[in-house]
């Protein structure tokens, strides 16, 4: 088994579990709330009729569905990209739950090789994804599409870990972080500059954080720096 079928494997069986064990929008996970600055960008899509958005590993609709219910007036559209069964079936049933299952569109998918359209969308979000494509190459491919499949004065919304470390909290070693893209943070933000290039940014913001996760019932303190990168094109 390759390293990233290693983790792709690890990260499967720890969100299954997220998925199954925490509901959406209770308190006790990461699943508690919406992305504060993807909610921040919807004022920007005023105006906009039938606007279409992208949510590209949308999981159960942390995100998602707080964006249909804004747009669902609109004749808007989200489309939601997953690889994961267990996400793509729980967000169906939240969508029934919240009365929006006519604006979500829900796509099987790898978003590491998920085609596009261009000029296809008024907004492409992707939360805490993007490091699980499987090279920087990917990494980069995935990004120019994002801005080519965006509308004029469209927006993009990327969080994105880099400088991960894991450490076992019993036995406080590092252990192999399960990124499949892990870099310094500068060389993630030059990147992310060079795509988008000309585009207004509206939010660039780094923190460090870090939280208890439970890995192979393990718990594990993960530390990242996570970017929020946030960008209009002009």
């Amino acid at each position: 088994m390759s390293r990233v079928e290693f983790i792709r494997k690890e990260e499967k069986k720890y969100h299954d579990f997220c998925y199954e064990n925490y509901k959406l929008f209770e308190e006790g996970s990461w699943l508690y709330k919406p992305v504060k600055t993807v909610i921040d960008l919807l004022p920007l899509l005023e105006g906009k009729t039938n606007p279409k958005v992208l949510d590209l590993g949308s999981g159960v609709g942390r995100n998602s569905i707080p964006i249909a219910q804004v747009i669902k007036n609109k004749n808007g559209k989200v489309v939601c990209v997953d690889l994961l069964d267990s996400a793509l079936d729980k967000l169906k049933l939240y969508s029934e739950e919240y009365e929006i299952e006519g604006v979500i569109e829900t796509i099987k998918a790898d978003i590491g090789h998920y085609e596009i359209a261009k000029n296809g969308y008024d907004l492409i979000v992707a939360v805490s994804t993007l490091e699980h494509v499987e090279s920087e190459d990917v990494f980069e491919n995935v990004i120019r599409k994002m801005a080519s499949g965006t509308k004029d004065e469209g927006i993009n919304c990327i969080i994105v870990n880099s400088e991960v470390e894991e450490i076992d909290i019993g036995t406080n070693e590092n252990i192999d972080a399960m990124m499949e893209v892990n870099i310094k943070t500068e060389d993630m933000l030059n990147k992310l500059r060079h795509v988008y290039d000309g585009w207004e940014i509206v939010k660039q913001l780094v923190k460090p954080l870090e939280y208890k996760i439970v890995r192979d019932e393990r718990d594990v303190l993960l530390k990242t720096n996570a970017i929020t990168f946030a960008v209009r094109k002009k």
